[in-house]
């Protein structure tokens, strides 16, 4: 009812500003005029010219109009004085015209010259012939434009906002928020988040306490006031918070933190306040913040004083508003980051934020429910299988899932054919791990020689090495913006790893320099994105994870640390240590693989022969090649069919290795 006493309101201001904004316009146009002007009848002409009170006659040829000035004396007149009084409303300094129509220029040039014959020849005045515009100002178009910026800035209500009129220009405090309401529903359930079964259980809670708040009230029971959506990006954080408003069929306030932040001090702030009291109108309802890290950030980490003041005086007042309404207001607050480290402890804490739900990449169930979801809607063959994607996919996000899928309908559509079919989806997981195929892009015979043996030095070490992933693919296609070729393996979906996995991840990847090494008795720079991987990874087993002898079960990494130290938690002495270590690591690994190549040198040449032929090799071509790859789990040799059900011979799953 407030709402549309509101509208109401605002209806009937703006209808009057309208009538008004009319009204002052005919007054300028009619002041602006050059001249008043009274019509007449053209044998009233005729009375004037033989009354001799005629001063000037002017034909406006493009309006088939004709003015007729009088002569001072005759204005003078008591008659004409009269007829001035009662026709002209708002008489001002400007020249009387009498004017009338024409139904043509040679009709009336005839009457003019019958006219004139009955005037004495001495005193024949004749007339003038021009074109003429519109009788409009340049004045007149200004006031109009200056009464639409009037209106523009002023009075128009802005579409699907909560900031009010004059939210353009004096209302900045305002904030420009997304609304969900009745008028403008979310259509968004919990049917169409598919997967993340965990988090939808997190937050069907708040769901049931918008729908029937008195459950929880009577046992004595709070709902949580804030509900943060942690994860990765594209892991459908807004999606769910946005089904949690469809299921609750509430409004739903959708905004980002970098809404909040204004070049003018304090806007922030005063957005913050707004937000709150238009949500409290509107209660219940959510408010959805996504990115909230832009507003939320630890304070006090700037090393110049006051050069955050602005950005922490808004998270002052998003403190204060978080705190300030009471539990069954009926105003829930969601939030999405994808970075939680950098968060305010203060906003974290319970009575704010009281529940953090994570959502993590999509495990295989949830990937085949993602495909099947983005699927409905294609054109698929009837010998795609759903379940083996999800098994070729894993580390993708529902966004790339949804991707994979129209990718391939892209790419089937490309080629003309009227169902979708597993190449397409094949080729559809190609072009996002390993970018577009650059089939026009021309290398030397020689750098083709030395990336594919590059290729089958990590296609041979992932073969033999007990602990590394299972190769799928190896390709010298060029891809993407520099890559020359790629390898891509079946990583297990794991969260813990050991040292000798690590180790055996560390050798595989220094398997294309030692093959080159090996085979041409120099290195290239192809190795580049191999040696950037094993620089990292070795640094985390020695300072992350505790798994050297010498530093011992030590770990330096500091996940509440958001910004650059400058100094380290440990002394030049153990840097030092650290560093040799490290090295020491690194070329241990590639002493290893060295020595493994070595031994498999005519598998290497084998396989990387076939590659400058075929250019593409999959994992039961390599079986073919050279048998059986050796397993850890089983300690016998096993077809990499047994450990992916129902695959086939076309490329699967994320690349281990992108060789610039």
């Amino acid at each position: 009812m407030q709402q549309k006493e509101k509208n109401f309101t605002y209806n009937k201001a703006q209808c009057i500003f309208i009538l008004l904004a009319l009204a002052l316009s005919g007054l300028v146009l009619y002041i602006s005029q050059e001249q008043h002007v009274i019509p007449i009848s053209e044998k009233r002409f005729e009375k004037m010219m033989l009354d001799q009170e005629v001063k000037s006659v002017a034909l406006i040829t493009n309006q088939q109009l004709v003015e007729v000035t009088l002569k001072e004396e005759a204005l003078a007149k008591e008659d004409h004085q009269k007829e001035i009084k009662e026709k002209i409303i708002w008489k001002t300094s400007s020249q009387v015209v009498y004017t009338f129509r024409i139904p043509s220029i040679e009709i009336f040039d005839r009457n003019f010259k019958d006219i004139e014959s009955k005037i004495d020849p001495s005193i024949r005045i004749g007339y003038l012939s021009e074109e003429r515009s519109k009788p409009y100002s340049f004045i007149n178009w200004s006031f109009l434009f200056t009464l639409f910026v009037i209106y523009w800035f002023f009075l128009r209500k802005p579409g699907n906002s909560i900031a009010g009129p004059g939210a353009q220009l004096f209302n900045m405090h305002t904030l420009k928020a997304t609304v969900f309401d009745k008028d403008n529903q979310i259509r968004v359930t919990f049917q169409d988040v598919a997967g993340m079964q965990e988090a939808k259980e997190e937050v069907k809670e708040v769901v049931d306490f918008l729908k029937t708040p008195e459950k929880f009230t009577f046992l004595g029971g709070k709902i949580p006031k804030g509900v943060l959506l942690v994860g990765p990006p594209g892991t459908g954080k807004t999606l769910l918070a946005k089904a949690v408003a469809g299921e609750a069929n509430v409004p739903f306030i959708s905004l980002s933190g970098s809404d909040f932040v204004e070049m003018f001090v304090g806007i922030g702030a005063a957005r913050v306040r707004d937000l709150f009291k238009k949500a409290k109108e509107k209660a219940p309802c959510i408010i959805f913040i996504d990115e909230i890290d832009a507003i939320g950030r630890a304070r006090g980490k700037a090393n110049v004083p006051g050069v955050n003041d602005e950005r922490e005086n808004t998270l002052n007042s998003l403190l204060v508003e978080m705190d300030g309404f009471s539990t069954n207001s009926g105003v829930i607050i969601i939030a999405a980051t994808n970075r939680p480290e950098v968060l305010d402890v203060a906003l974290l804490r319970p009575g704010r934020f009281d529940r953090q739900v994570s959502i993590d990449n999509p495990d295989i169930i949830d990937r085949e429910a993602i495909i099947q979801y983005h699927s409905k809607e294609l054109k698929l063959e009837s010998q795609i299988r759903i379940r083996q994607l999800a098994e070729q996919t894993p580390g993708f996000s529902g966004a790339d899932l949804a991707n994979m899928c129209n990718e391939a309908a892209l790419i089937a559509a490309r080629k003309n054919k009227k169902f979708i079919t597993m190449p397409d989806f094949q080729s559809a997981i190609d072009r996002i791990i390993g970018g577009l195929e650059k089939k026009n892009k021309l290398i030397s015979p020689e750098e083709k020689k030395i990336v594919a043996y590059h290729e089958a030095g990590h296609a041979i070490a992932g073969w033999f090495l007990p602990h590394a992933h299972p190769l799928v693919k190896v390709s010298i296609i060029p891809r993407g913006i520099a890559s020359l070729g790629y390898a891509q393996y079946l990583p297990k979906e794991q969260v813990i790893y050991q040292e000798d996995e690590l180790l055996d991840q560390l050798a595989m990847a220094l398997g294309g320099r030692a093959a080159e090494e090996l085979i041409f008795g120099k290195v290239s720079t192809g190795a580049l994105d191999d040696l950037e991987r094993t620089t990292k990874l070795a640094y985390s087993l020695v300072t992350i994870y505790g798994m050297n002898a010498k530093v011992g079960n030590l770990s330096f990494y500091n996940s509440k640390q958001t910004d650059y130290a400058f100094t380290k938690p440990y002394s030049e002495k153990t840097a030092y240590t650290i560093d040799a270590e490290v090295r020491e690591i690194v070329e241990e690994a590639y002493r290893r693989v060295k020595i493994l190549l070595k031994e498999k040198l005519e598998s290497v040449t084998l396989l990387a022969e076939t590659l400058l032929v075929k250019e593409t090799l999959f994992k039961s071509d390599v079986e073919r090649l050279i048998g059986k790859r050796f397993s850890s789990d089983t300690k016998e040799t096993i077809s990499p069919e047994e450990k992916l059900s129902a695959s086939t011979e076309q490329p699967t799953t994320l690349p281990s290795e992108h060789e610039p």
